[in-house]
């Protein structure tokens, strides 16, 4: 099965494998011993798949719908807690908290099938991505999708210490399905979803997920 690759990380995955090419031509100009090449060169090439591999968009059965909620990312559950949502919501809600580390799958899933009702870009600091201030100090991204059913699902799209970039194809009035792709958030960063509080949670804390296929919660 042919691999694919996000869309919007050429760019980085090719600025890798120029930089890898530099260093290992560096390498050979200025290291003369022969083994201690081919050790590098096995370095800067295993490196710089890993980076191909990561930016892959993994193929998934679509779990979601507009009342099934999946998750947006692959990663951990690391806040699972009620909250109240100030920025647009602004209600209580149950927080449900994914935390993406290093190698897990970065590119992101709409989590819900409905119409895109908001979206706005924060800038901000680059914190790591699992500390709570986080959501709100670092660069992120919020959308909320309102379903047929008239609930709403909001989300946030949050860079970590190394995550410089974060797209999301988000447009209010666009027309979402769930398990669909929705952006990409580069290296290691956070997906927080707000559900309503009526919502059946189908995770715990501390739970591994993976986009599309996991259910996060049902709508009531």
């Amino acid at each position: 099965m042919r691999l694919r690759i996000d869309k919007n990380s050429y760019g980085t995955i090719l600025s890798v494998y120029a930089i890898s090419a530099v260093c290992l031509l560096a390498c050979c100009m200025l290291i003369k011993i022969a083994w201690l090449n081919w050790v590098l060169s096995a370095i800067f090439l295993a490196f710089s798949v890993f980076i191909t591999y990561f930016f892959r968009v993994p193929r998934r059965q679509e779990a979601g719908n507009g009342t099934l909620v999946s998750s947006v990312a692959d990663g951990k559950v690391v806040i699972l807690e009620k909250v109240y949502e100030k920025e647009y919501l602004k209600r209580d809600c149950i927080q449900v908290s994914v935390y993406m580390d290093f190698f897990d799958v970065h590119v992101n899933f709409w989590p819900v099938t409905g119409e895109v009702t908001y979206y706005k870009y924060h800038p901000g600091r680059y914190l790591l991505a699992f500390l709570p201030k986080s959501s709100e100090l670092n660069e992120h991204s919020s959308t909320c999708i309102k379903t047929k059913d008239g609930k709403e699902i909001f989300f946030k799209q949050i860079a970590g210490t190394f995550a410089r970039r974060i797209v999301n194809y988000a447009e209010p009035g666009m027309q979402v399905s769930a398990g669909k792709q929705c952006g990409v958030i580069k290296f290691g960063s956070r997906i927080d979803m707000f559900l309503p509080l009526d919502a059946d949670i189908q995770v715990e804390l501390g739970n591994y997920v993976d986009a599309c296929e996991t259910i996060i919660a049902s709508l009531n």
